[in-house]
């Protein structure tokens, strides 16, 4: 597949995936086990019949690395919605996007991707940006700092486990388990912290399964069909929006240090896809 296509690809699942974290903060009345639990549902609702209508293995191929898949999205999925209760929405986005530093880092031991030595120096002023955040930005919670970066180090190891299943599995069928461990969990795990939503709130928490669903398809339908380390920074661009969202919608304040410190992360990152496209 063309790279311009699986390009367009993770720009969808940005937009959608950033609709889902504006509707999750805004729900921050409810427990992070109770998000995931409506997050699962309603993605499920999509995953199941479009499984069995289309008489594909629900189990899979490839179940050690499907569970993985779903064991570790379940982790960072919960970490980063509780990383919501102490961090503005945009920061704590463009943090857990460091994800892709992880996943190239992880990408190089395990799929043997080779990371140039621009591509490192890149990663350093990403990283630098993180620092600046955390030194100099706004009301950088410590607990919010270290569950965003949780969160991050999985979804890092998620971008891999998916380029290592490759083609070898129906996009739905990766979702579709991530969803049931998340089914699973959320449902248990909310029991303790259950809060009864009105009819406003019912729609917007199952309206968290349809655009995680697109957020997730068109994500893993561009993870498969191209290079971990030049689609997964792609995500970045979804802090733009998320900064946007979080100003206007919830008026947060990000001072020049947090902007810079996000201008950073997402030059570092961006100039690596540039680099990459480049190249092939």
């Amino acid at each position: 597949m063309k790279s311009s296509t699986a390009i367009f690809y993770m720009i969808i699942s940005v937009i959608a995936f950033s609709l889902m974290n504006a509707v999750v903060k805004y729900l921050g009345n409810f427990h992070a086990y109770q998000i995931v639990f409506f997050r699962s549902i309603g993605t499920l609702l999509f995953t199941v019949p479009l499984i069995l209508k289309a008489k594909i293995p629900i189990l899979g191929n490839n179940k050690k690395w499907l569970f993985l898949r779903g064991f570790f999205g379940v982790i960072s999925l919960t970490c980063f919605f509780m990383s919501l209760n102490y961090l503005a929405v945009g920061t704590a986005v463009s943090l857990r996007y460091t994800s892709p530093i992880f996943a190239a880092i992880f990408a190089l031991f395990f799929l043997k991707e080779k990371i140039k030595s621009i591509q490192w120096v890149l990663f350093l002023i990403a990283f630098i940006g993180v620092l600046i955040i955390k030194g100099f930005g706004a009301d950088v919670n410590t607990i919010g700092l270290l569950l965003v970066i949780l969160s991050a180090i999985f979804l890092g190891l998620i971008f891999v486990i998916i380029r290592k299943i490759g083609d070898s599995e129906n996009p739905l069928v990766i979702i579709n388990y991530f969803m049931v461990m998340a089914f699973v969990f959320g449902g248990i795990m909310s029991i303790n912290y259950w809060k009864t939503p009105n009819l406003t709130e019912w729609l917007l928490l199952l309206s968290l399964g349809f655009s995680g669903y697109i957020g997730q398809l068109y994500m893993t339908k561009a993870l498969q069909s191209h290079e971990t380390n030049v689609i997964a920074p792609l995500k970045y661009l979804e802090v733009v929006f998320m900064i946007i969202i979080g100003a206007f919608w919830f008026d947060e304040i990000y001072n020049p240090w947090t902007l810079l410190g996000i201008f950073l992360i997402m030059f570092g990152l961006l100039y690596n896809i540039y680099l990459k496209q480049k190249k092939s």
